[in-house]
């Protein structure tokens, strides 16, 4: 199966294209959607949007996954982030995708056995996890790890279950 992995936000959205086999992960590509930082919220949102559907369309991945909203003390920035990710999940689903949510803590846990683990942590286990991946960015590692998080759920005989129901 082609998986993309997705870790949304306003400024960049992390994102990846693995190829999962039963147990083996490979690297397809991998990068960050950044618009403009000078351009309006929705024009942003549309460069989100138009990425996605582009990556979509070049790599045809069957299914996505995607970080679930941090909620932080700040109210607006975890508005503007959850207006990120509903534009990411919705460019997955226009295009006929099913998409898997995955909280942070399960993320960090799946990839280095910790959920708290720190973002070089993270990124160091990717690098091994998927020998020959380039990793450019914060945004593109998470976005890697989110992918190999649901490769571990997505062979798991809980998940198998629910998918059935």
């Amino acid at each position: 199966m082609l998986l993309l992995g997705l870790d949304p936000g306003l400024r960049h959205t992390g994102w990846c294209v693995i190829n999962s086999i039963q147990d083996k992960n490979s690297w397809v590509a991998s990068g960050n959607i950044s618009p403009k930082i000078s351009l309006t919220l929705s024009e942003r949102l549309k460069g989100i949007h138009q990425g996605l559907v582009s990556i979509i369309k070049e790599y045809q991945p069957s299914v996505a996954a995607i970080e679930e909203v941090f909620v932080n003390m700040n109210g607006q920035s975890s508005l503007k982030l959850g207006m990120a990710r509903g534009t990411a999940i919705a460019a997955c689903s226009i295009n006929e995708m099913p998409v898997h949510e995955y909280s942070p803590t399960r993320v960090k846990q799946s990839v280095t056995g910790s959920g708290r683990a720190k973002k070089d942590q993270v990124a160091s286990m990717v690098r091994i996890l998927l020998p020959g991946c380039i990793i450019n960015s914060e945004d593109e590692s998470d976005a890697l790890a989110v992918a190999l998080c649901h490769t571990v759920f997505a062979n798991s005989k809980i998940h198998q279950m629910n998918i059935r129901k």
